[in-house]
This record gives structure tokens, sequence and C-alpha cells, in this order.
């Protein structure tokens, strides 16, 4: 798709539509793909045929003098002068990580409404067990994080692996059953080419989501500043959704910030995106919330 602006390595690519425009903001793990997996799995492509014009954030790959950018400072570097460039009003959705990001752009930025699709906040209601282990994998990774910048893809795959290591073996051992060209064999090669591709995290980055975000929850206690500013979820005044979901092990529906209105689903962390009940359980509620919530007031 189209690139219609760019903010360093950031660049906001354009899917068309006609309709207010919705900026989908992605976690600065894994690619943004997910959102645009292929002609079947399009969860923009399929909006833009709803009466919307969605827009995508595709962080690129950290560049020498980067290491020390803080997943804050992708905010406010990148995301924040993206939304300025669109040069007409914006709602934004944002994705895993990338939706506690985009509820800081929100505090800082008018922004029309806020769509919040499994978005982590309250990151001391993790399990306690989850939370030791990504405190320990940290330890394990950070001096080589120190001295490369960068923490490595792998690391982070690791580290989802952590959150539910039966679901991961499973999976594996349900595709070692299946013929080679059945499409269901290649559609689950094509999602874990997403799942295991993506640029590694800033040092600052990683830094901050292993020990500012997960050991000491600095959203949940109010006390994460962007910009400046402390984000407190309680004092945004546009139309907000979430949806999460009862059955995420990256994102527990415990985690949420508990705002606006609620959609809760049963489907997994990415399974809710792209697939079989997608379109039904969150890519149709969604378009209308954004269409009702879009609105001229």
């Amino acid at each position: 798709m189209p690139i219609i602006g760019r903010a360093g390595r950031a660049s906001l690519r354009d899917f068309g539509g006609d309709g207010p425009a919705v900026l989908f903001i992605p976690s600065l793990i894994n690619p943004p793909d997910v959102l645009d997996l292929d002609a079947e799995r399009s969860l923009l492509r399929w909006l833009a045929t709803q009466g919307l014009r969605p827009l995508l954030i595709d962080w690129g790959t950290p560049v020498p003098g980067e290491h020390d950018l803080s997943v804050a400072g992708h905010v406010e570097t990148m995301l924040l002068p993206l939304i300025d460039g669109v040069g007409a009003p914006v709602a934004l959705a944002g994705y895993c990580l990338g939706g506690t990001m985009a509820l800081a752009a929100a505090a800082l930025r008018p922004v029309t409404a806020l769509a919040l699709l499994a978005t982590p906040w309250r990151f001391a209601c993790y399990p306690d067990k989850t939370r030791r282990a990504l405190n320990e994998l940290w330890q394990a990774a950070e001096p080589a994080t120190d001295a490369l910048g960068l923490l490595a893809m792998e690391v982070l795959q690791a580290a989802f692996w952590r959150l539910d290591p039966k679901r991961t073996i499973a999976k594996y051992e349900a595709h070692g059953g299946r013929d080679p060209d059945d499409p269901a064999a290649r559609s689950f090669v094509r999602l874990e080419d997403w799942a295991n591709d993506g640029p590694p995290l800033t040092r600052g980055a990683a830094r901050e989501l292993f020990i500012d975000l997960f050991e000491r929850d600095l959203p949940g206690k109010g006390e994460w500043q962007v910009d400046g500013t402390v984000i407190d979820p309680a004092k945004l005044a546009m139309p907000v959704l979430e949806i999460a979901s009862t059955t995420d092990h990256i994102v527990p529906a415990a985690t949420t910030p508990g705002i606006g209105e609620r959609i809760d689903l049963s489907l997994g962390h990415v399974g809710m995106i792209v697939g079989g009940r997608a379109r039904s359980s969150l890519w149709e509620p969604l378009a209308r919330w954004l269409s009702q919530s879009t609105q001229p007031r």
C-alpha cells in the first residue's frame, strides 16, 4: 500500500477507502503484517470496504543512534508526528503493545475515537509466574542487549513461548499431522512466518518493556510518562472501545485498561485478528463502532 507519511524510520501506509481515517498502531514486536496477512485475512483491506479509511504504521527497523529509544520515545518521535501529518481528524486503533502506545497518543492529541485491541495496561495483573519468568529472561538477555544496543527478536519469541508453553507445543504437534498441501497447513506456515519475524527492539524499548512496564507496572500505577505527561486513561474524553479475550495468554483480559465500552471474546491473541471467527467476532463489531464513533458531533 502507498506510503503517505514518514517520521524517522516509521512509515504510514494508506489502505484506501472513503470515510473517516483510522490509524492502526501495531506492536513494536513482530511486523505489522498481522493486520494485513493475506487477501482472505486482512482486517484493514476489509475495513476499507466498510466506509472507513484505514492507515497503518510500519515501525521499520532500528537504525544506529537509536539504541536508547524507549517505548515512550517511539510515541514521541514517530507516532505523534505521523498523527499530526494526516492533516484530518483521525481515530486510533492499537493492537497489543501498539494499543498501550495508542492510549498514550490519545492523551496527547485530539483524536476522534480510540479502539484498544488486546491492549495491556495493568501489568501487575499478569500472573506472578509469568512476571517472574519474564524477569528471569530479561536478566539473562540484559548483558547482550547492553552490548549490542538491541534485543533480538528470538529473545522476544522465547518470552511469548514462556507465556503459554503447552499451547506452543500443541500447535506444532497439530501441524505435524497435516498434509503440506492442505490450505490449513499453508495458512499455519504463513502465520508462523509472521510470528517468528520482525526487527529487534532498541535497548531503551526493551528495558522499558521489561522493567518499567512488566516489573514496575508504571502504567497501572498511574506513573508512566510520555512526552512529559503522566498518562491517565480515566482522563480520556473521546469514545473508547476495548476488545479483550478471555482466552488470551499474551494479554490476559485482566490486564487491559478497563475504560470505555467493552467487548469480551473467547479467541486467542492472534486468532481474534486473523482466525476463522475473527470477522464476525471482531472485524464487524469494530467497523460498526468506528463508523458510529467517528461521526461529527
